[in-house]
């Protein structure tokens, strides 16, 4: 998953962006309104954390404008404000969830998890296509009683595979939700990755459709 974070504090940001990556996102980090406004109009991205207090543009305007547009990637706003009317106008702007600041990383984290999971259609706690399992915590995917440790890059492919299964995905595709904007962009690495993940959870498991990509497909498939 590929995450657009707007936060104009340097080290919140910093910090965030950080933890971010450490859970397993691709995250672009951005400080002025005007500029995320461009960005997050123009980017593939799975979700975007936007603060409402921005330089150069409230980010209320910028939700506004991504909707007016008709942009549906999921938002989560955060605000050092407590007023439950700033909550209120942000929702009715189509905000998915809100953070106030001060907040848990933990907090932030569960909450990116359950709205994406929901606009995807996973209802569940865990993410689970028939015999797989992904631990998201630990970055294991689990196949019966056999535990597959992931590395970073593993890890992003399968459990972007995993909220869309069936979904056929070109190359390109994959690499602009698995990297970040700034990252050493390589299509033809992702079939490296999907060589990885298919010695580990079968090759039968992500199929090739020729001209067209790859496709996380039923185990019975």
């Amino acid at each position: 998953m590929r995450l657009l974070l707007v936060e104009d504090d340097a080290l919140l940001g910093t910090q965030t962006q950080q933890a971010l990556k450490v859970a397993g996102y691709a995250c672009d980090w951005l400080q002025e309104g005007i500029e995320a406004g461009i960005q997050g109009a123009l980017e593939p991205y799975d979700l975007v954390i936007l603060d409402l207090g921005l330089p150069g543009r409230p980010g209320l305007e910028v939700l506004a404008e991504w909707r007016t547009k008709g942009l549906a990637m999921p938002v989560i706003v955060l605000t050092a404000r407590s007023s439950w009317q700033e909550k209120v106008e942000a929702f009715n702007l189509g905000a998915d969830d809100y953070v106030t600041k001060p907040f848990h990383m933990e907090e932030l984290l569960a909450r990116i998890s359950a709205v994406h999971k929901r606009t995807v259609g996973v209802v569940s706690g865990g993410l689970v296509v028939e015999d797989l399992k992904l631990d998201e915590h630990t970055q294991t995917v689990w196949q019966g009683e056999a535990a597959h440790v992931l590395t970073g890059t593993e890890f992003r492919l399968l459990r972007y595979l995993m909220l869309h299964p069936g979904r056929i995905f070109s190359k390109t595709e994959l690499t602009e939700h698995v990297y970040a904007y700034d990252a050493d962009k390589d299509s033809n690495v992702i079939e490296v990755y999907v060589n990885r993940l298919r010695q580990k959870i079968g090759a039968d498991r992500i199929l090739t459709k020729r001209g067209q990509g790859y496709v996380l497909v039923s185990a019975t498939a």
